[in-house]
């Protein structure tokens, strides 16, 4: 069972795949060729699901930071009779047209180690294990590494030092001086590669070298953002890179699956697929980060994702694979004991079959935010955003599970409403370039319908708030993007009375915000939402109250770890990071909230 920390690790990433390395130089998370393929490395779910670790074979004071710019890893190691440092990095170069990332080798880690005084004695230990545990490959050591075969993947190990083989589990010792390096790399295939990448600790140094290059490349491209918390912006801008699926643009929400968001509990979901419920949100912080061609390849996947005909039996599906699949069937995964125990083990996630009337206004609003000033959109996408307001107008008044994806009964969320009113909303400015104008009267007409619907039934004179649900009682912080959407202004006095009891009602000892106290169809209690958190800022800016706003801000941002990695919630008894990480829509929400209160200054 596996009980590290979270928070003790770091991403590394190629804009296709990502892996998790801990503070001690265990990479123990490892997803190739993409996102949501089969894990190589899964100990962060099972202590037997694979690990590739290197550290010093002594006791060690450890530091570690992010290369400035990058997300090429660097940790320090300081012994008594000396310091090495570990580099880590998915190898990335840059594509001289457009200036983007991209991969220079498909899923090639490299692992670069060097004695910078004294001397240091290293030990590696590589226990591959595809197919998240399931595989035990067969090694066999070769000139210049090791070649490890089983199940659908072929990993070639490259290693200037000649490694141990016992079993499934490969090894060396070796005791590194002052300007001694040592480097390694691995690469999945599926077939033996003779002549692999990076036979010689060189050839690693060289592409490490590039990796930076291509990391501080596109952040030079990037670094426009000039507000307040500049620093946090520019690395969540990264993140968000890092976490961009780059032949598609689909940007996932985590890159791991079933962290829980109860320790022990069955709260444990899959999250490396794409939601459009996350893709306004994604568009306004892309567009703070100055990742113009990220916004455009994002908006372009939802978009090709999304293309179906949307009548009275289809609804708009609410998520996607990376490479636009709609079925995510969930299975569970007996064999893995989970994250401190924390089962099931889940791939897949089944809210893909889910109705959430929310999407059509998070679509609506994404187009209209990438699109509304520069136009003109082609046949295919007019058609689906025509559909999507029609569908908006016609299933608004249905019950649905909600932004939440709650598993009980459905009910009729008022955030689903009001993201109806925003698709309508959107689409009635939208319309010229729709080609959709003769239907503005009726859009109009719907779309002020449920706004009275939603002033009459949601709102609840006794609590002095907009509740979860038409005629309920819950509190939801959902609704703290009233304001952040346009449905009304920030002076209204129904905003400013919501912002205040949600802050009052939902806020924890440590001031960060749960998304409901309310039964959702699941046992278990979860942590705080960072999301919600960074949206209370976001609200409390609007409304004019900057310093709380600050306050709020800081107070959630201090929950990243030593390397500025956010993730979905926090363990409101212990502090602790909880739940899949890093959580693309915590750092989203920092960068949305920071451009808000800088926007008050």
């Amino acid at each position: 069972m596996s009980t590290r920390a979270i928070g003790d690790y770091a991403l590394l990433s190629d804009c296709r795949s990502a892996a998790l390395v801990s503070r001690d130089g265990s990479l123990d998370w490892l997803c190739l060729p993409r996102f949501d393929s089969p894990a190589i490395f899964a100990r962060l779910l099972d202590d037997d699901a694979g690990y590739w670790t290197i550290s010093p074979a002594c006791p060690a004071e450890v530091t570690r930071r992010y290369v400035r710019d990058t997300l090429a890893l660097e940790t320090t190691f300081r012994t008594r009779d000396g310091t090495m440092v570990l580099v880590d990095a998915l190898a990335l170069g840059v594509r001289e047209r457009g200036h983007d990332l991209g991969a220079s080798s498909a899923g090639l880690v490299l692992r670069q180690v060097t004695c910078v005084e004294g001397s240091v004695p290293v030990e590696m230990a590589y226990a591959p294990r595809p197919e998240f545990g399931l595989v035990h490959p067969l090694m066999q050591p070769v000139h210049g590494g090791l070649i490890a075969r089983g199940g659908a993947t072929v990993l070639t190990l490259s290693s200037p030092v000649e490694l141990r083989v016992s079993g499934s589990v490969a090894d060396l010792t070796v005791t590194l001086r002052a300007g001694q390096c040592l480097g390694l790399a691995l690469q999945a295939g599926w077939a033996w590669d003779p002549d692999p990448p990076c036979r010689t600790s060189r050839e690693v140094r060289h592409r490490v070298k590039d990796t930076v290059r291509g990391w501080r490349s596109w952040s030079r491209l990037h670094a426009n953002y000039e507000g307040p918390w500049r620093h946090l912006v520019e690395h969540s801008g990264r993140v968000l890179k890092a976490m961009t699926y780059a032949p598609t643009g689909a940007i996932v929400a985590a890159v791991t699956t079933s962290l829980p968001e109860t320790i022990g509990g069955e709260r444990n979901w899959d999250y490396r697929y794409t939601w459009v419920r996350d893709a306004s949100f994604t568009l306004q912080a892309l567009s703070t980060a100055a990742c113009e061609i990220e916004e455009t390849a994002f908006f372009g996947f939802l978009a090709r994702a999304s293309a179906t005909q949307l009548d009275r039996d289809a609804n708009l599906q609410i998520m996607y694979g990376v490479g636009g699949e709609r079925d995510l069937s969930e299975r569970r995964l007996p064999h893995l004991r989970g994250w401190r125990g924390s089962s099931p083990v889940r791939v897949g996630n089944d809210a893909w079959r889910q109705a959430q009337l929310d999407v059509y206004g998070e679509l609506l609003d994404a187009a209209h935010q990438t699109y509304c000033d520069t136009g003109p959109f082609d046949p295919f996408t007019r058609a689906m955003l025509v559909g999507a307001a029609e569908a908006a107008a016609r299933c608004w008044r249905e019950p649905d599970k909600g932004l939440w994806e709650v598993r009980g009964p459905s009910r009729h969320f008022t955030h689903s409403k009001l993201m109806c009113w925003v698709g309508l909303d959107r689409a009635i400015a939208l319309a010229p370039l729709l080609e959709a104008s003769g239907r503005i009267g009726d859009w109009t007409r719907i779309r002020e319908e449920i706004r009275a619907a939603i002033l009459s039934e949601a709102w609840n004179e006794r609590i002095g708030a907009f509740t979860q649900t038409f005629g309920g009682t819950a509190l939801d912080a959902a609704l703290l993007v009233m304001p952040l959407v346009g449905f009304l202004a920030p002076d209204d006095p129904r905003v400013r009375s919501t912002v205040h009891a949600i802050a009052t009602c939902l806020t924890d000892a440590r001031g960060l915000v749960h998304r409901y106290h309310a039964a959702d169809g699941l046992p278990g209690q979860e942590g705080t939402f960072l999301l919600c958190t960074f949206w209370l800022a976001h609200a409390l800016a609007l409304i004019g109250e900057r310093p709380a706003a600050r306050r709020v801000f800081e107070t959630a941002a201090s929950y990243a770890n030593d390397v500025g990695l956010l993730a979905e919630e926090v363990d409101s008894a212990t502090g602790e990071p909880i739940g899949n990480f890093p959580q693309a829509l915590s750092h989203i929400g920092l960068i949305n909230a920071a451009r808000a209160i800088g926007d008050t200054i």
